[in-house]
């Protein structure tokens, strides 16, 4: 198999190198109040059988992964809720079994693969939270060392796990898109390699791993994917894996894609309807999902309209119900963002068809963010020494 990058927007191709992240051209044009101009994709020119190992489709060998379990997250059938919805094909993607909890570890793992491929190091980013305790627990595994800058609502338990790996944190007293603009300057001031999501192309690309699996665990792509979308780094990674299946042949459509956005940091969508993106401040439960420049946008908002995806927006409300409703019907506990993605499946419900086979993605373990799953359980206030007192 062959790799080389292609700009997302002019088509122009370049050989890939540590040193490129944005295409030169594109990136000229940038308005920093816009989602990033010139994200790369990798291109990949070869054959594959159906049965290839995921690792064959991806621009780094398997030598320079660090020896962690990532991907291969089971597929959780749900028999409950298939029997209360009447989705006979529903299937949850349970990415909280990565070894950091985080779907954000196929992106990590890739960059830092990549890294160590080039004698790079040092790696620098911005996080909500996920994606840093991610990069810290994979570059701990790999021996790298981490910089992080994390928004100061970050979880806390994302924050702790990201220092017990030994990450160097930095919290900014602001967003996470200004904890963005901050990893950059830092990256440019300092060197290192930026694993910012959407600005480095291996993060698109380790999140295309998403698609692969499922192709592999469904013997065939589903009909259609639920996905979690905040800076559409996952949405653009889940179109990515399809798109090469598509293109080696081995699948013949591609799946409706539903890109779910908490109702109140719904950027993507909003261009979607009205064709251009504006800056609205955010704000939801689903911390993951929460930014206000979407830096994958153009990219995501593209293959939304190109391969007719359905935007669906979800409230606050419907998704703390959603994660309840499924911690307790199926044993799986997934965090806000997560649990958006299955708020969007039952507020469309109606429109699908019950046979085809659906799949919601669960982006991350439910322990992440206690705090918020916390705010709207009855904790039992009385505490008891006797069954008598029951």
């Amino acid at each position: 198999m062959e790799f080389s990058y292609i700009c997302s927007e002019c088509g122009k191709e370049h050989p890939i190198s540590p040193d490129l992240m944005v295409c030169p051209d594109c990136s000229l044009k940038q308005d920093p109040q816009k989602p990033l101009l010139g994200v790369m994709e990798v291109r990949l020119k070869g054959k594959a059988r159906p049965d290839f190992e995921v690792h064959s489709l991806l621009p780094v060998p398997q030598e320079f992964f660090p020896l962690l379990p990532v991907g291969d997250t089971p597929l959780w059938q749900a028999p409950n809720l298939r029997k209360e919805l009447g989705f006979q094909n529903l299937f949850f993607k349970d990415d909280g079994r990565n070894p950091t909890s985080s779907f954000k570890d196929r992106a990590s793992y890739l960059v830092s693969a990549f890294a160590r491929m080039h004698k790079i190091n040092k790696l620098c980013l911005a996080s909500t939270g996920n994606a840093g305790s991610s990069m810290a627990g994979v570059g701990a595994a790999a021996g790298q060392e981490i910089v992080l800058f994390l928004p100061h609502t970050a979880p806390k338990a994302k924050l702790v796990q990201a220092l017990q790996y030994g990450a160097t944190v930095y919290r900014v007293k602001g967003t996470y898109d200004q904890a963005y603009d901050l990893s950059l300057e830092y990256s440019a001031k300092f060197g290192g390699m930026s694993r910012s999501t959407a600005y480095n192309p291996m993060t698109l690309e380790g999140k295309k791993t998403v698609s692969l699996e499922l192709f592999q665990q469904l013997k065939k792509a589903p009909q259609h994917v639920l996905v979690p979308t905040g800076d559409g780094c996952i949405l653009g990674g889940v179109y990515k894996g399809f798109k090469d299946l598509l293109q080696l042949g081995l699948i013949s459509e591609m799946p409706v894609i539903h890109c779910v956005q908490a109702e109140n940091s719904n950027a993507i969508n909003r261009a979607f309807e009205n064709g251009d993106f504006d800056l609205k401040p955010s704000s939801t439960i689903a911390d993951s999902i929460s930014v206000d420049i979407p830096r994958n946008g153009y990219y995501a908002l593209t293959q939304l309209k190109k391969y007719q995806g359905n935007p669906v927006n979800v409230t606050d409300q419907e998704i703390k119900e959603a994660q309840k409703r499924l911690s307790s019907s199926t044993g799986l506990f997934t965090e806000p963002a997560g649990a958006a993605a299955f708020a969007g499946l039952l507020k469309i419900q109606k429109d699908l068809n019950p046979k085809d086979a659906i799949v919601v993605l669960a982006t991350g373990s439910g322990l992440k963010d206690i705090q918020t799953a916390g705010g709207y359980v009855d904790v039992p206030e009385k505490t008891i020494k006797t069954l008598d007192e029951i």
